[in-house]
Protein backbone atom coordinates (compact mmCIF):
# COMPACT_ATOMS: atom_id res chain seq x y z
CA UNK A 1 0.00 0.00 0.00
CA UNK A 2 1.71 3.44 -0.96
CA UNK A 3 2.20 5.64 2.39
CA UNK A 4 0.78 9.06 2.56
CA UNK A 5 4.02 10.41 3.38
CA UNK A 6 5.57 9.37 -0.48
CA UNK A 7 4.16 10.79 -3.15
CA UNK A 8 3.24 9.28 -6.07
CA UNK A 9 5.29 8.90 -9.09
CA UNK A 10 9.14 7.10 -10.01
CA UNK A 11 10.99 6.91 -6.90
CA UNK A 12 14.46 8.89 -7.54
CA UNK A 13 16.32 6.34 -5.15
CA UNK A 14 15.29 2.14 -5.78
CA UNK A 15 17.07 1.13 -3.10
CA UNK A 16 18.99 2.69 0.29
CA UNK A 17 19.95 0.16 3.02
CA UNK A 18 20.97 0.87 6.76
CA UNK A 19 22.85 -1.87 8.46
CA UNK A 20 26.07 -3.04 9.88
CA UNK A 21 28.80 -6.26 8.77
CA UNK A 22 26.32 -8.02 6.62
CA UNK A 23 24.98 -4.67 4.73
CA UNK A 24 28.18 -3.27 4.24
CA UNK A 25 29.88 -6.49 2.68
CA UNK A 26 32.10 -7.34 4.92
CA UNK A 27 33.93 -10.94 4.77
CA UNK A 28 37.13 -12.62 5.75
CA UNK A 29 37.75 -10.03 8.38
CA UNK A 30 37.74 -7.40 6.44
CA UNK A 31 35.05 -4.75 4.17
CA UNK A 32 36.67 -5.35 0.60
CA UNK A 33 34.08 -6.11 -1.94
CA UNK A 34 31.47 -3.90 -1.36
CA UNK A 35 30.48 -3.70 -5.19
CA UNK A 36 28.98 -7.81 -4.73
CA UNK A 37 27.29 -7.14 -0.96
CA UNK A 38 24.11 -8.26 -1.06
CA UNK A 39 22.85 -4.32 -1.30
CA UNK A 40 25.12 -4.06 -4.71
CA UNK A 41 23.25 -7.56 -5.69
CA UNK A 42 20.01 -6.28 -5.63
CA UNK A 43 20.74 -3.02 -6.87
CA UNK A 44 22.16 -5.04 -9.96
CA UNK A 45 19.28 -7.17 -10.45
CA UNK A 46 16.88 -3.79 -10.37
CA UNK A 47 18.78 -3.07 -13.43
CA UNK A 48 19.74 0.75 -11.40
CA UNK A 49 23.37 1.64 -11.85
CA UNK A 50 23.08 4.56 -10.06
CA UNK A 51 23.34 2.77 -6.81
CA UNK A 52 26.29 4.42 -4.85
CA UNK A 53 28.59 2.58 -2.24
CA UNK A 54 31.79 3.20 -0.79
CA UNK A 55 34.68 1.70 -1.63
CA UNK A 56 37.90 0.07 -0.26
CA UNK A 57 40.96 -0.23 -2.59
CA UNK A 58 44.11 -1.91 -1.81
CA UNK A 59 46.04 -4.33 0.56
CA UNK A 60 42.33 -6.34 1.13
CA UNK A 61 40.53 -3.58 2.47
CA UNK A 62 39.88 -2.90 6.32
CA UNK A 63 40.92 -3.80 9.38
CA UNK A 64 42.74 -7.43 8.10
CA UNK A 65 41.98 -9.77 5.04
CA UNK A 66 42.71 -13.45 6.31
CA UNK A 67 42.09 -14.99 2.96
CA UNK A 68 44.76 -12.42 1.23
CA UNK A 69 47.04 -13.36 4.24
CA UNK A 70 46.07 -17.22 3.64
CA UNK A 71 46.90 -17.61 0.24
CA UNK A 72 50.12 -15.09 0.22
CA UNK A 73 51.24 -17.34 2.78
CA UNK A 74 50.28 -20.38 0.68
CA UNK A 75 52.10 -18.98 -2.22
CA UNK A 76 55.46 -18.59 -0.43
CA UNK A 77 55.27 -21.92 1.66
CA UNK A 78 52.91 -24.21 0.15
CA UNK A 79 49.86 -25.92 1.27
CA UNK A 80 51.36 -26.71 5.10
CA UNK A 81 54.11 -25.36 7.07
CA UNK A 82 57.00 -27.32 8.08
CA UNK A 83 58.44 -26.50 11.48
CA UNK A 84 61.62 -24.85 10.16
CA UNK A 85 59.00 -22.25 7.77
CA UNK A 86 56.72 -21.72 10.73
CA UNK A 87 58.81 -18.77 11.93
CA UNK A 88 59.53 -16.88 8.67
CA UNK A 89 55.68 -17.36 8.23
CA UNK A 90 55.30 -15.33 11.52
CA UNK A 91 57.62 -12.65 9.75
CA UNK A 92 55.65 -12.78 6.71
CA UNK A 93 52.78 -12.40 8.75
CA UNK A 94 53.09 -9.78 10.30
CA UNK A 95 55.18 -8.37 7.46
CA UNK A 96 51.99 -8.48 5.87
CA UNK A 97 50.10 -6.44 8.28
CA UNK A 98 52.24 -3.91 8.61
CA UNK A 99 51.83 -3.42 5.01
CA UNK A 100 47.98 -3.02 5.50
CA UNK A 101 48.42 -0.76 8.47
CA UNK A 102 50.83 1.27 6.61
CA UNK A 103 48.03 2.32 3.86
CA UNK A 104 45.54 2.94 5.91
CA UNK A 105 47.25 4.86 8.88
CA UNK A 106 49.96 6.33 6.59
CA UNK A 107 49.15 5.76 2.85
CA UNK A 108 46.86 6.48 0.08
CA UNK A 109 44.45 4.67 2.09
CA UNK A 110 44.33 7.66 4.92
CA UNK A 111 42.52 9.94 2.67
CA UNK A 112 39.01 10.04 2.02
CA UNK A 113 38.29 10.72 -1.09
CA UNK A 114 35.27 13.48 -1.96
CA UNK A 115 31.78 12.57 -2.19
CA UNK A 116 29.51 15.13 -2.93
CA UNK A 117 26.23 12.71 -2.91
CA UNK A 118 25.39 10.53 -0.26
CA UNK A 119 25.69 6.62 -0.81
CA UNK A 120 22.82 4.76 -0.51
CA UNK A 121 24.81 1.62 0.96
CA UNK A 122 24.46 3.31 4.50
CA UNK A 123 26.18 0.43 7.13
CA UNK A 124 29.21 0.11 8.62
CA UNK A 125 30.46 -3.11 10.07
CA UNK A 126 30.99 -3.51 13.82
CA UNK A 127 27.82 -1.20 14.67
CA UNK A 128 25.00 -1.61 17.03
CA UNK A 129 21.44 0.24 17.03
CA UNK A 130 23.08 2.94 19.16
CA UNK A 131 25.96 3.50 16.53
CA UNK A 132 23.44 3.71 13.70
CA UNK A 133 21.61 6.34 15.88
CA UNK A 134 24.41 8.47 17.22
CA UNK A 135 27.72 8.01 15.20
CA UNK A 136 28.40 10.91 12.50
CA UNK A 137 31.77 11.75 10.69
CA UNK A 138 32.48 14.37 12.94
CA UNK A 139 32.35 11.51 15.60
CA UNK A 140 34.45 9.64 14.02
CA UNK A 141 36.72 11.50 12.71
CA UNK A 142 37.72 12.66 16.18
CA UNK A 143 38.11 9.75 17.99
CA UNK A 144 40.70 9.18 15.53
CA UNK A 145 44.21 9.66 17.17
CA UNK A 146 47.52 9.99 15.27
CA UNK A 147 48.23 6.11 14.99
CA UNK A 148 51.66 4.52 16.24
CA UNK A 149 53.44 2.28 13.83
CA UNK A 150 53.32 -0.74 16.46
CA UNK A 151 55.17 -3.63 16.36
CA UNK A 152 52.90 -6.14 18.56
CA UNK A 153 49.62 -4.52 17.87
CA UNK A 154 49.84 -4.39 13.64
CA UNK A 155 45.42 -4.15 13.08
CA UNK A 156 44.48 -0.71 11.84
CA UNK A 157 43.88 1.90 14.66
CA UNK A 158 40.45 3.07 14.78
CA UNK A 159 39.61 1.14 11.58
CA UNK A 160 35.87 0.99 11.89
CA UNK A 161 35.49 4.82 12.11
CA UNK A 162 38.09 4.69 9.30
CA UNK A 163 35.66 2.75 7.05
CA UNK A 164 32.53 4.84 8.12
CA UNK A 165 34.22 7.98 7.36
CA UNK A 166 34.03 6.03 3.51
CA UNK A 167 30.56 5.84 4.17
CA UNK A 168 29.17 9.61 4.65
CA UNK A 169 29.45 12.49 2.21
CA UNK A 170 32.72 14.30 2.41
CA UNK A 171 31.11 17.87 1.25
CA UNK A 172 32.19 20.61 3.01
CA UNK A 173 29.87 22.73 1.16
CA UNK A 174 26.60 21.21 2.26
CA UNK A 175 26.29 22.52 5.62
CA UNK A 176 25.88 20.11 8.28
CA UNK A 177 26.69 16.98 6.28
CA UNK A 178 29.48 16.22 9.26
CA UNK A 179 26.83 15.55 11.63
CA UNK A 180 24.82 13.24 10.07
CA UNK A 181 23.68 9.71 11.54
CA UNK A 182 22.84 7.02 8.86
CA UNK A 183 19.45 7.59 9.72
CA UNK A 184 19.66 11.70 8.75
CA UNK A 185 21.66 10.49 5.56
CA UNK A 186 18.56 8.59 4.40
CA UNK A 187 16.69 10.69 5.76
CA UNK A 188 18.39 13.39 3.18
CA UNK A 189 18.33 11.39 0.37
CA UNK A 190 14.28 10.64 0.98
CA UNK A 191 13.97 14.45 0.93
CA UNK A 192 16.23 14.97 -2.55
CA UNK A 193 14.26 16.69 -5.34
CA UNK A 194 14.70 15.90 -8.80
CA UNK A 195 13.21 18.86 -11.44
CA UNK A 196 10.71 19.94 -8.73
CA UNK A 197 9.48 16.97 -7.27
CA UNK A 198 10.32 15.10 -4.37
CA UNK A 199 10.36 11.29 -5.23
CA UNK A 200 11.78 9.53 -2.32
CA UNK A 201 12.94 5.88 -1.77
CA UNK A 202 11.55 3.24 -3.39
CA UNK A 203 12.88 0.56 -0.78
CA UNK A 204 14.60 0.99 2.42
CA UNK A 205 16.15 -2.50 4.06
CA UNK A 206 16.94 -1.35 7.64
CA UNK A 207 19.20 -4.51 9.23
CA UNK A 208 20.59 -3.71 12.56
CA UNK A 209 21.08 -5.56 15.65
CA UNK A 210 23.19 -8.53 15.50
CA UNK A 211 26.16 -6.75 17.12
CA UNK A 212 24.33 -6.21 20.02
CA UNK A 213 24.94 -10.29 20.44
CA UNK A 214 27.63 -10.92 18.04
CA UNK A 215 30.69 -10.43 20.45
CA UNK A 216 29.28 -13.34 22.89
CA UNK A 217 30.98 -15.42 19.91
CA UNK A 218 33.60 -13.24 18.63
CA UNK A 219 35.54 -12.72 22.55
CA UNK A 220 33.45 -15.97 23.74
CA UNK A 221 32.37 -14.44 26.35
CA UNK A 222 29.10 -13.11 27.56
CA UNK A 223 28.77 -10.38 29.56
CA UNK A 224 25.16 -8.50 29.61
CA UNK A 225 24.59 -4.96 29.69
CA UNK A 226 23.39 -2.76 32.29
CA UNK A 227 20.91 -0.50 32.89
CA UNK A 228 23.53 2.87 33.18
CA UNK A 229 25.32 2.17 30.41
CA UNK A 230 23.81 0.42 27.43
CA UNK A 231 23.27 3.74 25.44
CA UNK A 232 26.55 5.43 26.61
CA UNK A 233 28.67 5.35 23.57
CA UNK A 234 31.97 4.96 26.13
CA UNK A 235 30.84 2.34 28.33
CA UNK A 236 28.79 0.11 26.06
CA UNK A 237 31.93 -1.19 24.58
CA UNK A 238 32.53 -3.79 27.18
CA UNK A 239 29.17 -5.50 26.90
CA UNK A 240 28.55 -8.62 24.66
CA UNK A 241 25.09 -9.17 24.74
CA UNK A 242 22.24 -6.70 25.68
CA UNK A 243 19.28 -6.94 27.46
CA UNK A 244 16.34 -7.59 25.75
CA UNK A 245 14.91 -4.96 27.51
CA UNK A 246 17.68 -2.63 26.35
CA UNK A 247 17.81 -4.01 23.20
CA UNK A 248 13.90 -2.78 22.67
CA UNK A 249 14.72 0.69 24.11
CA UNK A 250 17.01 1.07 21.13
CA UNK A 251 14.51 -0.34 18.68
CA UNK A 252 12.15 1.68 19.27
CA UNK A 253 14.56 4.93 18.80
CA UNK A 254 15.18 3.23 15.63
CA UNK A 255 11.71 2.83 15.02
CA UNK A 256 11.14 7.09 15.10
CA UNK A 257 13.95 7.29 13.34
CA UNK A 258 12.80 5.09 10.26
CA UNK A 259 9.67 6.86 10.45
CA UNK A 260 11.11 10.03 9.59
CA UNK A 261 12.27 8.95 6.27
CA UNK A 262 10.26 8.98 3.04
CA UNK A 263 10.30 5.54 1.75
CA UNK A 264 7.75 3.56 -0.14
CA UNK A 265 8.47 0.27 0.86
CA UNK A 266 10.64 -0.34 4.10
CA UNK A 267 11.90 -3.82 4.88
CA UNK A 268 12.82 -4.85 8.71
CA UNK A 269 15.40 -7.59 9.26
CA UNK A 270 15.77 -10.34 12.50
CA UNK A 271 18.71 -11.16 14.03
CA UNK A 272 20.32 -14.11 13.41
CA UNK A 273 21.43 -16.28 15.70
CA UNK A 274 24.99 -15.99 16.52
CA UNK A 275 25.84 -19.26 17.50
CA UNK A 276 24.94 -20.82 14.20
CA UNK A 277 28.16 -19.13 13.01
CA UNK A 278 30.99 -21.35 12.39
CA UNK A 279 33.42 -18.62 14.51
CA UNK A 280 32.27 -21.04 17.46
CA UNK A 281 31.88 -24.69 16.91
CA UNK A 282 30.50 -27.13 19.12
CA UNK A 283 32.41 -29.27 21.24
CA UNK A 284 31.52 -32.94 20.88
CA UNK A 285 27.83 -34.47 20.91
CA UNK A 286 25.00 -32.75 21.80
CA UNK A 287 24.06 -31.94 25.96
CA UNK A 288 21.01 -34.59 25.24
CA UNK A 289 19.23 -36.18 22.47
CA UNK A 290 16.79 -33.50 21.19
CA UNK A 291 18.67 -30.67 22.31
CA UNK A 292 20.15 -27.86 20.03
CA UNK A 293 23.27 -27.06 21.82
CA UNK A 294 26.48 -28.53 22.44
CA UNK A 295 28.18 -28.76 25.96
CA UNK A 296 30.69 -26.37 25.20
CA UNK A 297 31.49 -23.74 22.14
CA UNK A 298 35.35 -22.83 20.92
CA UNK A 299 37.32 -21.95 18.45
CA UNK A 300 36.69 -24.55 14.77
CA UNK A 301 40.53 -24.78 14.90
CA UNK A 302 40.36 -26.57 18.15
CA UNK A 303 39.24 -30.49 17.98
CA UNK A 304 37.52 -32.10 20.46
CA UNK A 305 40.15 -34.50 21.33
CA UNK A 306 42.51 -30.83 21.82
CA UNK A 307 39.47 -28.68 23.99
CA UNK A 308 40.20 -28.19 27.79
CA UNK A 309 37.61 -25.99 29.03
CA UNK A 310 39.97 -24.98 31.71
CA UNK A 311 42.54 -23.56 29.33
CA UNK A 312 40.41 -23.07 26.02
CA UNK A 313 37.73 -20.27 24.94
CA UNK A 314 34.46 -21.07 24.99
CA UNK A 315 30.99 -20.32 25.97
CA UNK A 316 28.89 -22.95 27.44
CA UNK A 317 25.52 -24.83 26.72
CA UNK A 318 23.90 -22.39 29.35
CA UNK A 319 25.56 -19.42 28.02
CA UNK A 320 24.64 -20.06 24.08
CA UNK A 321 20.86 -20.74 24.92
CA UNK A 322 20.51 -17.66 26.74
CA UNK A 323 22.28 -16.07 24.13
CA UNK A 324 19.76 -17.84 21.79
CA UNK A 325 16.59 -16.60 24.12
CA UNK A 326 17.78 -13.01 24.30
CA UNK A 327 17.87 -12.84 20.47
CA UNK A 328 14.39 -14.42 20.65
CA UNK A 329 13.37 -11.64 22.12
CA UNK A 330 14.83 -8.99 20.21
CA UNK A 331 13.20 -10.68 17.36
CA UNK A 332 9.81 -10.87 18.36
CA UNK A 333 9.85 -7.17 19.56
CA UNK A 334 11.18 -6.44 15.52
CA UNK A 335 8.12 -8.51 14.27
CA UNK A 336 5.74 -7.03 16.81
CA UNK A 337 7.15 -3.34 15.01
CA UNK A 338 6.30 -4.47 11.20
CA UNK A 339 2.83 -6.15 12.81
CA UNK A 340 2.12 -2.41 14.32
CA UNK A 341 3.10 -0.64 11.39
CA UNK A 342 1.52 -2.23 8.70
CA UNK A 343 -1.75 -2.23 10.94
CA UNK A 344 -1.71 1.50 11.72
CA UNK A 345 -3.35 3.77 14.60
CA UNK A 346 -5.68 6.51 14.56
CA UNK A 347 -2.59 8.79 15.33
CA UNK A 348 -0.21 6.93 12.60
CA UNK A 349 -1.43 5.74 9.24
CA UNK A 350 -0.53 1.82 7.68
CA UNK A 351 2.66 1.87 6.44
CA UNK A 352 3.70 -0.99 3.90
CA UNK A 353 6.53 -2.64 6.25
CA UNK A 354 7.72 -5.84 5.60
CA UNK A 355 9.89 -8.62 7.59
CA UNK A 356 13.00 -10.41 6.51
CA UNK A 357 13.23 -13.20 9.17
CA UNK A 358 16.93 -13.90 8.45
CA UNK A 359 17.05 -16.03 11.86
CA UNK A 360 15.15 -18.71 10.94
CA UNK A 361 16.21 -18.47 7.06
CA UNK A 362 19.80 -19.44 8.60
CA UNK A 363 18.47 -22.04 10.99
CA UNK A 364 17.56 -23.66 8.37
CA UNK A 365 21.15 -24.12 7.09
CA UNK A 366 22.73 -25.21 10.45
CA UNK A 367 24.64 -27.80 9.54
CA UNK A 368 25.18 -29.12 12.59
CA UNK A 369 22.70 -27.56 14.69
CA UNK A 370 19.58 -29.32 12.60
CA UNK A 371 20.79 -30.62 9.16
CA UNK A 372 23.14 -33.41 10.62
CA UNK A 373 20.91 -34.04 13.54
CA UNK A 374 17.55 -35.04 12.79
CA UNK A 375 16.39 -35.53 16.31
CA UNK A 376 17.07 -31.92 17.33
CA UNK A 377 14.75 -30.44 14.65
CA UNK A 378 11.68 -28.44 15.91
CA UNK A 379 8.21 -28.86 14.52
CA UNK A 380 8.51 -25.89 12.83
CA UNK A 381 11.85 -26.75 10.68
CA UNK A 382 12.67 -27.40 6.97
CA UNK A 383 15.87 -27.85 5.05
CA UNK A 384 16.35 -24.35 3.09
CA UNK A 385 16.12 -25.21 -0.42
CA UNK A 386 19.37 -23.42 -1.67
CA UNK A 387 18.90 -22.06 -5.58
CA UNK A 388 19.54 -24.11 -8.11
CA UNK A 389 22.90 -22.81 -9.19
CA UNK A 390 24.53 -23.45 -5.76
CA UNK A 391 22.74 -26.40 -5.02
CA UNK A 392 24.74 -27.86 -7.64
CA UNK A 393 28.10 -27.05 -6.48
CA UNK A 394 30.39 -29.95 -5.34
CA UNK A 395 30.59 -30.35 -2.43
CA UNK A 396 27.10 -28.26 -1.86
CA UNK A 397 27.64 -25.43 0.01
CA UNK A 398 26.95 -25.81 4.04
CA UNK A 399 27.17 -23.71 6.94
CA UNK A 400 30.61 -25.32 8.54
CA UNK A 401 33.65 -23.74 8.30
CA UNK A 402 34.74 -23.11 4.43
CA UNK A 403 38.28 -25.23 4.34
CA UNK A 404 40.12 -26.70 1.00
CA UNK A 405 40.12 -30.17 0.21
CA UNK A 406 44.06 -30.58 -0.64
CA UNK A 407 43.45 -30.86 -4.26
CA UNK A 408 42.92 -27.38 -5.52
CA UNK A 409 39.11 -27.33 -4.81
CA UNK A 410 36.16 -26.99 -1.27
CA UNK A 411 36.20 -29.58 1.23
CA UNK A 412 33.43 -28.36 3.07
CA UNK A 413 31.46 -25.00 3.98
CA UNK A 414 31.03 -22.24 1.37
CA UNK A 415 28.72 -20.57 2.95
CA UNK A 416 30.68 -18.62 5.51
CA UNK A 417 33.90 -16.61 4.70
CA UNK A 418 37.11 -17.44 6.94
CA UNK A 419 36.02 -15.50 9.64
CA UNK A 420 33.34 -17.52 10.99
CA UNK A 421 31.07 -15.18 10.94
CA UNK A 422 30.06 -13.46 7.50
CA UNK A 423 28.92 -14.97 4.46
CA UNK A 424 30.83 -15.50 0.89
CA UNK A 425 29.90 -14.09 -1.65
CA UNK A 426 27.15 -16.86 -2.75
CA UNK A 427 26.03 -16.51 0.60
CA UNK A 428 25.11 -12.76 -0.33
CA UNK A 429 23.17 -13.67 -3.11
CA UNK A 430 20.98 -16.27 -1.04
CA UNK A 431 20.09 -13.13 1.53
CA UNK A 432 20.01 -10.50 -1.92
CA UNK A 433 17.59 -13.42 -3.41
CA UNK A 434 15.18 -13.41 -0.04
CA UNK A 435 15.24 -9.58 -0.05
CA UNK A 436 14.11 -9.14 -3.88
CA UNK A 437 11.51 -11.86 -3.33
CA UNK A 438 10.17 -9.43 -0.42
CA UNK A 439 10.43 -6.45 -2.96
CA UNK A 440 8.32 -8.44 -5.63
CA UNK A 441 5.49 -9.00 -2.69
CA UNK A 442 5.63 -5.03 -2.20
CA UNK A 443 5.51 -4.70 -6.26
CA UNK A 444 8.85 -3.80 -6.96
CA UNK A 445 9.53 -3.63 -10.06
CA UNK A 446 12.85 -5.23 -11.71
CA UNK A 447 14.68 -4.40 -15.13
CA UNK A 448 17.19 -5.37 -17.92
CA UNK A 449 19.69 -3.11 -18.69
CA UNK A 450 17.87 -2.00 -21.30
CA UNK A 451 14.91 -0.63 -19.15
CA UNK A 452 12.63 -3.91 -19.83
CA UNK A 453 10.10 -5.38 -17.10
CA UNK A 454 11.85 -8.47 -15.64
CA UNK A 455 9.07 -11.41 -15.08
CA UNK A 456 8.55 -13.54 -12.52
CA UNK A 457 10.32 -15.46 -10.46
CA UNK A 458 13.28 -12.26 -10.66
CA UNK A 459 16.26 -14.46 -9.59
CA UNK A 460 19.65 -13.52 -8.53
CA UNK A 461 22.52 -14.60 -11.19
CA UNK A 462 24.32 -16.79 -9.33
CA UNK A 463 26.59 -17.46 -12.43
CA UNK A 464 28.16 -14.46 -12.11
CA UNK A 465 28.38 -14.38 -8.29
CA UNK A 466 30.06 -18.02 -8.26
CA UNK A 467 33.10 -16.53 -10.78
CA UNK A 468 33.29 -13.39 -8.27
CA UNK A 469 33.80 -16.54 -4.95
CA UNK A 470 36.95 -17.51 -4.51
CA UNK A 471 35.93 -19.45 -1.10
CA UNK A 472 33.47 -21.46 -3.22
CA UNK A 473 35.45 -22.30 -5.91
CA UNK A 474 39.10 -22.51 -4.60
CA UNK A 475 39.33 -21.59 -1.08
CA UNK A 476 43.19 -21.33 0.32
CA UNK A 477 44.72 -25.01 0.13
CA UNK A 478 46.57 -24.18 3.31
CA UNK A 479 43.37 -24.57 4.93
CA UNK A 480 42.68 -28.23 5.66
CA UNK A 481 39.65 -29.99 7.26
CA UNK A 482 41.64 -29.26 10.68
CA UNK A 483 41.96 -25.45 10.01
CA UNK A 484 45.27 -25.37 12.10
CA UNK A 485 46.85 -23.05 10.56
CA UNK A 486 44.00 -20.23 11.50
CA UNK A 487 44.67 -21.50 14.99
CA UNK A 488 48.17 -20.55 14.60
CA UNK A 489 47.73 -18.01 13.43
CA UNK A 490 45.13 -16.20 16.00
CA UNK A 491 47.82 -17.84 18.69
CA UNK A 492 50.69 -15.88 17.53
CA UNK A 493 48.60 -13.08 15.64
CA UNK A 494 45.24 -12.75 18.07
CA UNK A 495 43.77 -12.11 14.83
CA UNK A 496 39.76 -13.04 15.73
CA UNK A 497 39.61 -11.04 18.19
CA UNK A 498 41.66 -7.80 17.07
CA UNK A 499 40.66 -8.00 13.85
CA UNK A 500 36.76 -9.55 14.71
CA UNK A 501 35.60 -7.25 17.82
CA UNK A 502 35.51 -4.05 15.81
CA UNK A 503 37.82 -2.36 18.40
CA UNK A 504 40.06 0.47 17.90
Amino acid sequence: MPLDITPEGEPRHRLVVIGDSLSHGFQSGAIFNTDISYPAIIAYELGWPDFRFPRYPGVGGLPLNVEYLLRDLEHRYGTSLSFWEVPLALFRARGFMDEVEDYWERGAGLTVPALSSRNHALAVYGWDLRDALSKSAKSCRDVIKRPNDDVLNQIVENNGERAALRVYPNNPSEPGWEQETLFDAAAALGEEKDDGTDCGIETLIVFLGANNALKSVTDLRVVWSEDDGFQDMAKKNKYTVWQPAHFKTELAAVVEAIKNIKARHVILCTVPHVTVAPIARGVGSKIEPRSRYFPYYTRPWIGDDEFDKDQDPHLTAAEARAVDYAIDEYNDAIEAVVREARTGSANDPARDWYLMDIAGFLDRLAARRYITDVNARPTWWTQYPLPARVAALRPTPDSRFTVGDGHGGRGQGGLFSLDGVHPTTVGYGIIAQEMMNIMRLAGVEFRTAGGAVRPDPVTVDFDRLIRRDTLVRTPPQILTAGVEILGWADDTLDWVKRALSFRA
